[in-house]
């Protein structure tokens, strides 16, 4: 909706449209109240992406309500997150969207154009990350990114890590997803001169304590430039690797 705005700016500036029609534009509520829901709006003024609805707790027809105001509002690229698969099949009935079961992700309206400045690199410790990693990936890419996956590549076969170098050296952020001990935000982060987004998984033996050692470790990581997010958060790791990988000059 950024790129929307600018153009009605500059179309009022060439004298191509009005400025009354212009101003009616811009006076659309910031959000519309649906009793359940106050569905916002104006989120990708503000924030260059649009609101991204969190399944998990929401009916189907809450859902799909939601999604009715988005897409009414030219808001057609939409994410659903932690949705069930019993809540999708619901949902593709009266919406439809794209379900991606391994992720819990829906997607609405299709993966756009990628416009990035580089390449993001998902990279995962093990096969069992992949669910998270999926979750930043697909997220990454709904949100206008060209992104690479690396799974399986963790530190207890550090040779495989090694064979992507190339890969890891040339991407603009990288996100490094990883349970048990999560060192490998650490290696990638002493690889790479991009910024690390870390996140630590809930997979791991008992003293992993459902991601909590992971966590901690990638927040003391050695490491300059890595950033953590929660456990299991993939979505929020693929949202802000997409925000570093749309920077541009401020003048």
């Amino acid at each position: 909706m950024k790129t929307s705005i600018k153009k009605l700016l500059e179309d009022v500036r060439d004298g191509a449209v009005p400025v009354e029609q212009a101003l009616l534009a811009l006076k659309e509520a910031p959000f519309e109240d649906i009793g359940f829901a106050k569905v916002d709006l104006h989120r990708p003024v503000r924030q260059g992406a649009a609101e991204v609805i969190y399944g998990a707790g929401k009916t189907p027809p809450q859902i799909v309500a939601i999604l009715g105001i988005m897409a009414r509002h030219g808001q057609k690229n939409v994410i659903i997150t932690r949705l069930s698969p019993e809540a999708a099949r619901e949902v593709n009935a009266a919406f439809p969207i794209e379900y991606r079961a391994e992720a819990r992700l829906g997607i609405a309206g299709g993966f756009p154009e990628p416009d990035g400045i580089g390449r993001i690199v998902v990279a995962t410790g093990g096969t069992s990350d992949i669910p998270v990693a999926e979750e930043a990936a697909l997220t990454a890419q709904m949100l206008g990114n060209d992104v690479l996956r690396l799974y399986d590549v963790g530190v207890a076969g550090l040779h495989r890590t090694l064979s992507h170098l190339d890969d890891l050296m040339s991407a603009s952020v990288i996100v490094a997803v990883a349970g048990m001990e999560g060192a490998l935000a650490s290696v990638v982060g002493g690889l790479a001169d991009c910024p690390v987004v870390a996140v630590p998984t809930s997979v791991g033996y008992g003293a992993s304590f459902g991601g909590i050692s992971a966590l901690l470790s990638m927040l003391n990581s050695c490491a300059s430039g890595v950033t953590v997010v929660n456990i299991d958060n993939g979505f929020g790791a693929g949202y802000f690797a997409s925000m570093v990988n749309h920077m541009e000059v401020k003048k």
